[in-house]
C-alpha cells in the first residue's frame, strides 16, 4: 500500500534501515536585486514566521524577485514622470540633478512602504 507522500508523486531514497523521503526545493535560478534582498532582510529579521513558510514551501526566491521586479517598474514610473516636467539639463544642471534625486528619492519612499515593509 502507498503512502500519501507517495500518492503525491514523491519518492523514498533508502538509507541503512531507513527510507527518506527525497525532499528538496525547486531548482530555479532567479536573479535577485537590491529590493529582493532589502525583503529578504525584512522577513528574517521582523517576520521569521513568514520568512520560514515561504523557504520551505520553496517560494522565497520567486516572492523576492517578484518584489525586484515590482520595486523596478514603480522606480521607472517616477523617472519617467519626472523627466516630463524636469528643467532642461543643457542650462539648469543642478536643478535638474535636484528635480531627478527628488523622483528617485519617492520612488524609494513608495517601494518601502508598498513592498518592503508591506504588512501582508
Amino acid at each position: 500500500m502507498k503512502s500519501l507522500f507517495e500518492k503525491n508523486g514523491s519518492t523514498y531514497t533508502k538509507a541503512g534501515d531507513y527510507y527518506l523521503p527525497n525532499l528538496g526545493a525547486p531548482n530555479v535560478n532567479y536573479k535577485i536585486g537590491r529590493y529582493g534582498r532589502a525583503r529578504r532582510q525584512y522577513l528574517k529579521e521582523h517576520k521569521k514566521g513568514e520568512y520560514t513558510a515561504l523557504m520551505i514551501s520553496g517560494k522565497l526566491h520567486k516572492h523576492l524577485h517578484d518584489v525586484d521586479i515590482k520595486a523596478q517598474k514603480i522606480m521607472d514610473c517616477f523617472i519617467k514622470d519626472a523627466e516630463k516636467t524636469a528643467p532642461d539639463k543643457a542650462t539648469h544642471q543642478m536643478e535638474w540633478v535636484g528635480h531627478m534625486n527628488n523622483a528617485r528619492n519617492s520612488a524609494e519612499e513608495v517601494i518601502n512602504q508598498k513592498l518592503i515593509y508591506a504588512i501582508r
